[in-house]
């Protein structure tokens, strides 16, 4: 009988040190990729925030301007400029704050505040939301007036008098209502 444990010691550690150097630089490659591709991952994921950052904040500065214009409009001195200034003044703070921190830093700040000022952080999140509806609704109106239907017929409307002289074209607003005679060819 052969001893199959002993016939060659020698070759059998060899081929078992082959194999154990071979999976240590497999598992060193494998990890080496892996660093690379988390690498590449994490410098996209980034960018991609500080880009998204960036518009956060220039939509913030947006929106602060739009509350300082409608501040210049009011009666200087009221409640509601003073009130407008000051949201104003604070989203313009804002937008430079999200520019100059880290993603991880705001959304902590965020969350602390929220903790600390729940019905301010929602009664700010709702004014936030309403301005910005009221934005995207006046600019979705064309600079000759909105178009209204009245008895099943389409007409524009008028142009208000302080943007009437913004209007490039150099013809009048057409008015609210038709006043050519029915069947006239006029």
């Amino acid at each position: 009988m052969t001893d199959t444990k002993n016939s060659n010691p020698a070759g059998a550690q060899d081929l078992n040190e082959k194999v154990k150097a071979t999976a240590a630089s497999a598992t060193d490659e494998a990890k080496a990729r892996a660093k690379d591709v988390a690498d590449t991952v994490a410098s996209d994921a980034a960018r991609y925030a500080d880009e998204a950052k960036g518009a956060a904040a220039s939509e913030v500065k947006g929106v602060a301007s739009a509350l300082r214009t409608a501040a210049d409009e009011l009666r200087s001195g009221s409640p509601q400029e003073r009130t407008f200034s000051q949201l104003a003044d604070g989203l313009a703070d804002a937008s430079d704050s999200m520019r100059d921190k880290d993603l991880g830093e705001m959304v902590d700040a965020v969350s602390d505040f929220a903790k600390r000022n729940p019905f301010v952080f929602l009664g700010g999140a709702a004014l936030v939301g309403f301005a910005a509806t009221r934005f995207a609704k006046a600019s979705n109106t064309g600079a000759r007036g909105e178009r209204y239907a009245y008895e099943g017929r389409e007409m524009e409307r008028p142009v208000p008098a302080e943007r009437a002289h913004n209007l490039d074209t150099g013809d009048v607003a057409s008015p609210a209502v038709n006043t050519t005679p029915k069947g006239s060819t006029v």
